[in-house]
């Protein structure tokens, strides 16, 4: 039985809001998958496409590594800066290096905003109940 060479992955987890992807990062060519869909086909409109791809652009590897990605729950803003947070991670584990690249063009910072909760006796979190003058 021949032993297959072992191609090192380096994993990273990104989160924004209720979305959560993980990564996995190895030398290649540039492919980009993500939830068994290309980058294209996934992330249709191109302002989410960017951002996903955004720590690739910023450390000049877009063409130097393969991306595999699973990303669920939240909607397409959150996947879209859930995926940048994973890739900026997991290129940092790859190449320590990059990390002052990555801090500086700030993609290694987690986005801590959510959803505020409702509160009682409101419509939402903040909106009050109609005014009624009869």
């Amino acid at each position: 039985m021949a032993t297959a060479t072992q191609v090192q992955e380096f994993l990273g987890t990104g989160r924004r809001k209720s979305s959560i992807a993980r990564v996995r990062v190895r030398a290649g060519d540039g492919k980009i998958v993500i939830n068994d869909r290309s980058l294209e086909e996934f992330f249709r409109n191109l302002q989410q496409r960017n951002a996903a791809i955004a720590p690739l652009i910023h450390t000049n590897t877009r063409d130097q590594v393969d991306v595999w990605i699973k990303v669920s729950g939240g909607g397409i803003t959150g996947q879209g800066d859930a995926c940048k947070l994973g890739i900026a991670r997991a290129l940092k584990k790859m190449n320590p290096e990059l990390e002052d690249a990555l801090r500086d063009a700030d993609q290694l910072t987690r986005d801590g905003r959510m959803k505020e909760r409702k509160k009682y006796g409101l419509r939402g979190a903040r909106r009050g109940t109609q005014f009624s003058k009869r």
